[in-house]
């Protein structure tokens, strides 16, 4: 289901006639000609739509005596959570490394040099899935092949310009709906615009915190709840309309 709004704040500037050399140094630059009031409506358009495509961040943290020993065993793990990744239906193209590192795991101690007493290794990938229905699922398939580092999910378009075209519509609308009320109440009609300004679209994405235990809970764990909810896309115009 999708749901468009619009909401303006404006501004009105009035000029009225003057002549054509005078009003050229004042008026915008395809405001040529101009021979009636300007007025400047500045108008937001939204357009809420639930997404369709979900970005997740995942990995493997192991730990080993050497640094050696560390990433062997992560190199193992990894390998079977990208293959399950597969197998829960995210394609090759969509699975990317993010991070891999390996750090000493150190025990301070009072005057004295830190003792290092065994290593860490982490390797992330960010996948996108593109079936919000099967976030659940890629995740626990995830977790269940031995991954035990999720950093989230955010959810977002796949087309983003095609919510911003309808939030961009509604702003337009909002503007004019304006533009017709204060002409009418100026006793006036609007002529034509003189000129368009987008202030800038914002679809962000939607992010949703996400912790899960170690691999072994899975058994009695029920399958993973996830709900994308709608993505707001927001829009903002400034028009100016000719009034006489």
């Amino acid at each position: 289901m999708r749901l468009i709004k619009a909401a303006a704040a404006f501004a009105v500037m009035a000029t009225f006639a003057a002549p054509q050399t005078a009003l050229a140094q004042d008026a915008p630059p395809n405001a040529v000609g101009v021979q009636g009031t300007l007025l400047s409506v500045s108008a937001e358009g939204k357009s809420e739509a639930r997404p369709d495509m979900a970005t997740i961040n995942l990995g493997v943290t192991t730990e080993g005596q050497t640094a050696q020993a560390a990433l062997q065993e992560n190199a193992r793990r990894m390998t079977a959570l990208t293959q399950a990744l597969r197998r829960a239906g995210i394609a090759e193209r969509d699975i990317q490394t993010s991070n891999v590192s390996v750090f000493p795991q150190q025990q301070y101690r009072e005057n004295q040099t830190p003792l290092i007493t065994g290593y860490q290794a982490n390797n992330t990938v960010t996948a996108k899935i593109r079936n919000v229905n099967n976030v659940g699922r890629v995740i626990d398939a995830a977790v269940g092949a031995g991954g035990n580092t999720i950093n989230g999910v955010s959810f977002s378009h796949a087309d983003p310009d095609a919510q911003l075209d309808l939030a961009r519509r509604a702003a337009i609308a909002e503007a004019r709906r304006r533009a017709e009320l204060y002409a009418s109440a100026l006793g006036m009609r609007v002529v034509r615009i003189v000129a368009v300004q987008e202030g800038g679209g914002y679809s962000p994405p939607f992010p949703v915190a996400y912790e899960r235990a170690a691999a072994q809970d899975m058994a009695m764990a029920p399958p993973t709840p996830v709900a994308p909810g709608e993505i707001e896309t927001r829009v903002s115009v400034s028009v100016t309309f000719e009034l006489r």
